[in-house]
């Protein structure tokens, strides 16, 4: 019987022929979407448009064990941590939470098709599945998963965004919990996936339930290929990233069942040697710590760093732990972050939009140097600031743009809620505390500038009695449907007198008494607004009814009130 692998083959632990080997049998058997990245699609390209964020985890490093697969020419690596039978095991709470996100997100963005195996994937690879499923009846973590501080050794450098309240750090980030979120990823992302008022890292359901919400930004399709590796690059550049979850995905497709929490498989093997931790205050990496050069898993790379590897790069000691030290002295070239003095404008127009669409101005920045030249491949974050449902396309408060060649970068497009008034857009430099830029934006209310009715029939009623019709008009603005605008309706003295009258027809209530001022009305999806019906009272006589609307459109309704022709 042929034998059964499942650990990564890391830089160093094995020789490239054995490596390569093992990938192709993995390509060829069990992972037929496994690949590499172009060179113009890694993350870091110049230019680039990230997704929301410039990646959930910061790039940090992640378990690299390969599901068991029967390979017809084994390496000489060590086995997985467990057999075919014991991996497909996913503990239950763990489980249950990946299984109610896909059905959230087959609600709220079903054009997204989220299958909750990538969820599972995904957290296989980030932490082992919540260490083996060590967490309480809520789903919260028995202690907090914490990944390295990205300090820029290695990995990303991210300084402190939560002031230590999610990692414990107040001077660098790290990834937390189970789907390994750096702080800054979730304030954007966060969910209450268990519905108890909380939007924990920590916790398995609010953590899957975001984690999916990440994966589906940009109105990505995830049953599309090319929409579902994005979505893995999204969480971690690195091409070995997207082909080990790719090969889990695959693997969790063909079979699972549920095992006890607390009793699921621990993985082995991590991109880095100082993966993430486990204990509340992890212990920083002592003096042996891996090399500052990114290693072939990319895990631990800086982003852009497309993942490759050195062959200078001396052998693990094994078991997960550290490296032997780089004799490489470190770069002393400055990284793009570094020679950024200043942020400036580069041209943005008046931000303005009414409620529901799409503003028509994008923020856009240069960053430059000392010298005022612009400075290439910088990161730059946006943010939406303030009491605002304002969004980013692809649903994100904020996106992080690497500058062109001119240091330019633009932020997207932002979308406006309903929520009107004044939010800001900010614009900082990642890994830097230089000055940002902000920016005013407005959102306006819903606006029509005509109202017609849907009929010219007469509006006639006897004293006494109930109108036949009701009132029905369209609302358009600049000729088109004007949908969910604010209208008002009114019966009136008079033409010169618009007070609201107090005899002849009027509405009633919910609980039946006559009213003649209906206020927060709101024309539907195609512009159109039925009003109540109508009564009349004794009085005799022609009146008027009144329809105004939010940006200035108003018409006047004839209402007469007679008694039948003899």
């Amino acid at each position: 019987m042929a034998a059964v692998f499942g650990r990564r083959l890391r830089r160093g632990a094995v020789t490239t022929a054995v490596a390569a080997a093992a990938v192709a049998a993995l390509a060829a058997s069990q992972a037929p979407g496994v690949t590499d990245i172009p060179r113009d699609e890694r993350a870091g390209a110049s230019g680039a448009t990230p997704p929301p964020e410039d990646s959930a985890t910061g790039n940090s490093p992640y378990y690299t064990d390969l599901p068991p697969l029967k390979s017809p020419a084994p390496p000489t690596a060590a086995p997985n941590g467990g057999d075919d039978e014991t991996e497909a095991g996913l503990p239950a709470t763990v489980l249950d939470a990946y299984k109610k996100a896909e059905a959230s997100l087959a609600t709220s963005k079903p054009g997204c098709r989220l299958p909750w195996e990538l969820l599972a994937a995904i957290g296989k690879v980030e932490s082992g599945q919540a260490r083996g499923g060590r967490v309480d009846a809520n789903g919260t973590t028995l202690a907090p998963i914490l990944g390295p501080p990205l300090d820029g050794n290695g990995f990303a450098k991210i300084t402190d965004t939560d002031n230590g309240a999610y990692d414990d750090d107040t001077t660098h980030d790290r990834a937390v919990g189970p789907m390994q979120f750096i702080p800054s990823t979730w304030a954007t992302w966060a969910q209450d996936g268990n519905a108890d008022g909380k939007k924990d890292p920590n916790n398995i359901y609010d953590a899957a339930l975001a984690a999916g919400n990440y994966l589906c930004a940009n109105g990505r399709d995830l049953s599309v290929d090319a929409d579902l590796r994005k979505a893995i690059l999204s969480y971690n550049h690195s091409t070995d990233y997207l082909n080990t979850v790719l090969s889990w995905l695959e693997y969790y497709r063909k079979g699972t069942h549920e095992v006890p929490d607390g009793t699921g498989v621990l993985p082995n093997d991590r991109s880095r040697g100082n993966g993430p931790s486990v204990s509340p205050s992890p212990t920083p990496p002592a003096s042996g710590s891996p090399s500052p050069k990114p290693s072939k898993s990319g895990g631990g790379k800086q982003p852009g760093s497309g993942g490759g590897s050195s062959p200078t790069t001396p052998p693990s000691t094994g078991g997960g732990g550290s490296q032997s030290p780089d004799p490489t002295p470190p770069s002393t070239t400055p990284s793009p972050a570094e020679r950024v003095a200043r942020l400036e404008d580069a041209g943005t127009g008046k931000l303005s939009a009414t409620a529901g669409d799409a503003f028509a101005e994008r923020v856009e920045v240069r960053a430059e140097s000392r010298s005022g030249s612009g400075v290439a491949k910088a990161k730059v974050r946006f943010a939406i600031v303030g009491d605002t449902d304002a969004r980013f396309s692809g649903g994100g408060t904020s996106a992080t743009v690497t500058t062109s060649a001119s240091g330019k970068a633009t932020a997207p497009t932002v979308e406006a809620g309903e929520k009107t008034g004044r939010f800001t857009v900010r614009a900082t430099v990642v890994g830097r505390s230089l000055p940002g830029l902000d920016y005013t934006a407005t959102v306006t209310a819903r606006q029509a500038d005509a109202l017609a009715r849907t009929s010219d029939k007469a509006l006639t009623c006897e004293p006494g009695k109930e109108f036949a019709d009701q009132v029905e008009v369209k609302a358009t603005y600049k000729g088109r449907a004007a949908d969910r605008v604010a209208a008002t309706a009114t019966m009136i003295k008079s033409a010169s007198d618009v007070t609201a009258n107090d005899k002849g027809p009027y509405f009633k209530d919910a609980a039946g008494n006559p009213v003649r001022t209906l206020k927060a009305l709101k024309t539907d999806a195609n512009g159109v607004l039925k009003l109540p019906k109508m009564y009349a009272d004794d009085a005799a006589g022609t009146y008027l009814l009144r329809v105004t609307t939010a940006g200035g459109a108003t018409l006047t309704v004839e209402l007469k009130v007679a008694a039948p022709a003899a």
